[in-house]
């Protein structure tokens, strides 16, 4: 792709001058726009070293409101960047509805780099890929606009710059040892370049080459397209997305109607067998921390059904160093203005750690499904951008873990009553609560669903019968000791 790109003719002077201005103050008017509109922007610098890519960015912001816009820019180590997953940092970032984010080198700096120098194996680096398609894919798919740019020299134009920044003792700091490396194995980065651009030239996020031997040039190429590609996603404001057919493998669920909810713990054994779980759970938190894998444990189901006792007998068996619980409402307006699941990679446990999340990402299907908080395309599509996120911790090695808790309605109606009825519960019982019942069955038909499409074979769904809490509870803790010992098997 990159090979045989070919740059087109650079304008004289004078026009690219005139066009300059132009296209400086279009970009000006249209971040204005955009703003209104709350269309967030992901704007990628990435090419050779010494391409260009800094200055050319200064010149790009310089006549932009700065309230509006962020620059970012990335490092990588082995030693952080395992903590969390590959996508973590980046996805972290992403700008609010109606803002710009200039990411001076990315994803595509971190993986090509690596691969390059064979800290990567092949087996890896088409993992990334996937990933990193699906990232790229999702953003434009949830309303943003994303623009990536390559600067390209030459061999011999890189080398040039690289000689006149080392000659002099203010600039040779901004030489880097990946840049000398660039230079010297030219032909191979290459190589790399092209084989990553081609994978990743998507069409809703292609790459455009920016012809970067002046930089002039290279500055109103980049306005132009920027320009050019936000009209488009201001006229396609609205437009509804593909709902991508699931390609993971998925495991058959019960319907909620066919749930035994009969069974009950024995209450004679149970303070025993709680204590004896528990305690098998805390010996496997301390080898998870010294392995270093991280657990999430997603908790959903009915208003009632118990979800904050089974979560607490969970807890009191782990090291309080090494676990947060989340409880999940409404978004904060931050979250409401980014993806949907930016509030969740935010929330995310360290390698090592626990992450216990009481209500989900799963709200998209379930709750924004039934209250109209988002529309019918966006709820069709989280079924499969939620496998991949799921997907994305289980190759990270995450250990996932999602619980329904399933009642009938009779007992939710129980529990309403006792809590209403009781001073010191009366905190758990909300007029939503009320108001979630009289929907039961819309919520049971988008619950059956839910299971049906999202229970992969990385991170399948267990449901809890939690008529009776104390069998529930025992069931979880059966679950989660019975998950974590295969995986460290597995290890």
């Amino acid at each position: 792709m990159l090979k045989d790109w070919t740059a087109q003719e650079k304008p004289a002077q004078e026009e690219i001058e005139a066009r300059l201005e132009a296209a400086r103050a279009a970009l000006a008017a249209r971040q204005m726009v955009l703003k209104e509109k709350k269309v967030p922007v992901l704007v990628l610098f990435e090419g050779w070293g010494t391409a260009g890519k800094g200055s050319v960015l200064g010149k790009v912001i310089k006549n932009m409101d700065p309230r509006f816009y962020k620059t970012e820019t990335f490092s990588w180590t082995a030693a952080t960047g395992a903590r969390f997953p590959f996508l973590h940092k980046y996805f972290v970032r992403i700008p609010q509805e109606g803002k710009f984010s200039f990411y001076d080198g990315s994803w595509m700096d971190e993986v090509t780099k690596q691969f390059a120098r064979g800290e990567m194996s092949v087996d890896q680096y088409r993992s990334r890929l996937n990933s990193i398609r699906r990232f790229e894919r999702q953003l434009v798919d949830n309303g943003y606009l994303v623009v990536k740019f390559f600067f390209h020299i030459t061999k011999k134009e890189q080398k040039k710059r690289l000689e006149q920044l080392l000659e002099d003792e203010s600039t040779r700091w901004r030489v880097s040892k990946w840049d000398k490396w660039q230079n010297k194995h030219y032909e191979e980065c290459l190589d790399v370049f092209d084989m990553y651009l081609d994978a990743t030239n998507q069409f809703n996020s292609p790459w455009f080459f920016i012809d970067s031997q002046n930089k002039k040039w290279a500055e109103l190429q980049v306005l132009e397209i920027l320009v050019k590609n936000i009209d488009t996603a201001l006229e396609n404001i609205g437009r509804s997305a593909v709902v991508l057919q699931n390609t993971f493998p998925l495991k058959r669920m019960p319907l909620l109607s066919e749930v035994d909810l009969s069974v009950k713990a024995d209450e004679a054994t149970y303070d025993e067998e709680l204590k004896k779980l528990q305690t098998r759970l805390a010996e496997l938190h301390n080898i998870l921390y010294l392995k270093k894998i991280p657990v999430i444990i997603a908790y959903e189901g009915w208003d009632a059904a118990g979800k904050g006792g089974n979560i607490k007998r969970v807890t009191a068996a782990l090291d309080p160093r090494g676990f947060e619980v989340h409880p999940i409402a409404s978004p904060e307006p931050a979250e409401k203005s980014r993806h949907y699941l930016w509030r969740f990679w935010n929330r995310l446990p360290r390698s090592g750690h626990i992450a216990v999340v009481d209500r989900t990402w799963y709200g998209r299907v379930m709750v924004e499904r039934l209250e109209g908080f988002c529309s019918e395309n966006d709820w069709q599509r989280a079924y499969n951008e939620i496998n991949e996120f799921e997907k994305e911790l289980t190759d990270w090695g995450a250990v996932v873990v999602k619980f329904w808790v399933q009642i009938d309605k009779e007992t939710q109606l129980e529990r309403f009553n006792e809590r209403q009825n009781t001073p010191e519960k009366q905190w758990k019982i909300t007029d939503e609560d009320w108001r979630n019942r009289e929907k039961w069955d819309q919520y049971e038909v988008a619950v059956n669903e839910m299971l049906q499409k999202t229970s992969t074979e990385f991170a399948p769904w267990y449901i809890l019968e939690s008529n009776d809490k104390h069998y529930a509870r025992l069931k979880a803790l059966k679950i989660l000791i019975d998950v974590i010992e295969k995986r460290l098997k597995a290890e």
